[in-house]
């Protein structure tokens, strides 16, 4: 028996193979299908199922391509209509896999086609669950996603989470792995952990949502302090339930090498986004007028899903050299397949081809804390979330997030020196570069974040006070 986790950082997220005496099975495959094909050619398996746990809604899955490619059958849970041919199960339904079986388990809540995958042996016995997005190692699903398809509030939704989880799961052994679908940094859950896989008796004793008395208490628990989710979200749901253009077209058309002259006048001519993935400090130093910047280095593809409101978009991409399918894959994963090409050359290119460039104004953290301390009335973006500016910001600070960019350069004046900072850096340049594009010139970065700033210990830091303390 082979159980092998396939974690993809930039999303969050696990897709899981599994194999048994010839016969395998993928769960919640990403979009690029081949390493799971290789995987099995090696072992000689056949892929005989694909198991989807839901409907996606923060990245583009690869069962209908990976399903083409090896005539697996392709599973959901009671209550999904796929767009395409696969097989709608019902509750405790079981799935010969080798000398292994696999029972769902109907758990509606996060949406209502969640599923649970039950893994057991050749003696029957229960090994794992496979829990996509009903339960996360320190969280469940969010319940608020399916709110319209459903009819129903999230607080109706978190009610049937509740009763899924109280009569599906907590039922089994505590000695069962927990393989969930998402890790910390995925927005498909409010305080996942950085751990991707736990015992079920751990997590009995630890999730907080497995601590509520009542389903009263759960709900509340559960829907208390959830942020809107990001606004691709619903159109990855859509491409998942009705299917998609074949990833390796999508891919031929991205990675068109474009020279410099040409790439100016396909901006010009498609208002395409020009989409530069460099570092930040790279980006920094010198870009193409108007192109926004989101590092390949970071959390790539949900900002590229929060930031960007059309998933239509055609885009033009800037990347160092060797970089451009692993973008346009990265793109593809969260459902924006319209890359239409790429700078061939990089922006070296650009500039030995003599065209207009544009830079941001950049600082060390030492450098800014020196200005600061000599100006204490500058002011101070910190484009951190909410809840990071919240626990400690530097005093005097205004909190801008980036999650919510629109309403955030709101509080932006034109005509205003601002020095912008995030936790690192990554989030400040995409910020700037964002509000650059848009007419704001007066934006200066601090390179090393909030992080590098209270290192310095040289200005005034506010922390959060629990109430209780107060007291």
């Amino acid at each position: 028996m082979i159980i092998e986790q396939i974690y993809t950082g930039c999303l969050a997220q696990g897709a899981y193979y599994i194999e048994s005496d010839g016969d395998a099975v993928v769960i919640d495959p990403l979009r690029e299908i081949e390493p799971y094909l290789q995987r099995a050619s090696r072992n000689n398996a056949r892929i005989k199922y694909v198991f989807e746990t839901h409907f996606h809604a923060d990245f583009v899955s690869g069962h209908v391509d990976l399903a083409n490619a090896t005539g697996a059958t392709i599973v959901y849970g009671p209550t999904a209509k796929p767009g395409f041919k696969a097989h709608v199960a019902y509750d405790g339904e079981s799935f010969r896999v080798g000398k292994l079986s696999f029972t769902l388990l109907h758990t509606p809540g996060h949406t209502m086609e969640s599923a649970c995958y039950l893994l057991k042996d050749e003696n029957g016995k229960d090994i794992a669950l496979f829990s996509g997005d009903t339960l996360f190692i320190g969280d469940v699903g969010r319940p608020d996603l399916a709110q319209k398809a459903a009819d129903m509030t999230q607080e109706e939704l978190a009610g049937l989470l509740y009763e899924s989880i109280q009569t599906q799961i907590l039922p089994l052994n505590n000695d069962i792995i927990v393989y969930p679908a998402h890790g910390a940094g995925s927005a498909c859950g409010k305080n996942m952990s950085k751990e991707t896989t736990d015992t079920l008796g751990h997590q009995k004793e630890s999730n907080y949502a497995l601590q509520a008395k009542t389903k009263e208490q759960f709900v509340k628990e559960v829907t208390t302090g959830l942020m809107p989710p990001p606004s691709y979200f619903p159109l990855n749901v859509m491409l998942n339930k009705q299917g998609y253009e074949n990833i390796t077209e999508i891919i031929k058309r991205g990675t068109q090498a474009l020279t410099a002259e040409i790439f100016e006048t396909v901006a010009s001519e498609t208002g395409a986004l020009v989409l530069d993935t460099r570092n930040a400090e790279v980006f920094a130093k010198g870009f193409i007028p108007n192109s926004i910047n989101i590092g390949i280095d970071g959390n790539f593809a949900p900002w590229v899903g929060a930031l960007i409101p059309d998933i239509k978009q055609q885009i033009l991409i800037v990347t160092d050299a060797g970089m451009e399918a692993e973008v346009v894959t990265r793109l593809a994963r969260v459902g924006y397949d319209h890359s239409i090409g790429y700078l061939k050359g990089g922006y070296e290119a650009w500039k030995l081809a003599g065209k207009e460039s544009d830079s941001i104004q950049s600082l060390s953290s030492d450098e800014f804390v020196k200005v600061a301390s000599q100006d204490p009335g500058i002011a101070i973006l910190d484009v951190r979330k909410k809840s990071e500016y919240e626990a400690e910001h530097i005093i005097g600070a205004e909190n801008a997030p980036l999650d919510y960019i629109n309403n955030s350069m709101q509080v932006v004046d034109k005509n205003k020196t601002y020095y912008v900072h995030c936790a690192g850096g990554y989030r400040s340049m995409i910020f700037i570069s964002i509000l650059k594009a848009r007419g704001f010139d007066n934006l200066v970065n601090v390179s090393g974040g909030f992080n590098d700033i209270k290192k310095t210990g040289k200005l005034h830091i506010s922390e959060y006070v629990c109430p209780s303390t107060l007291l």
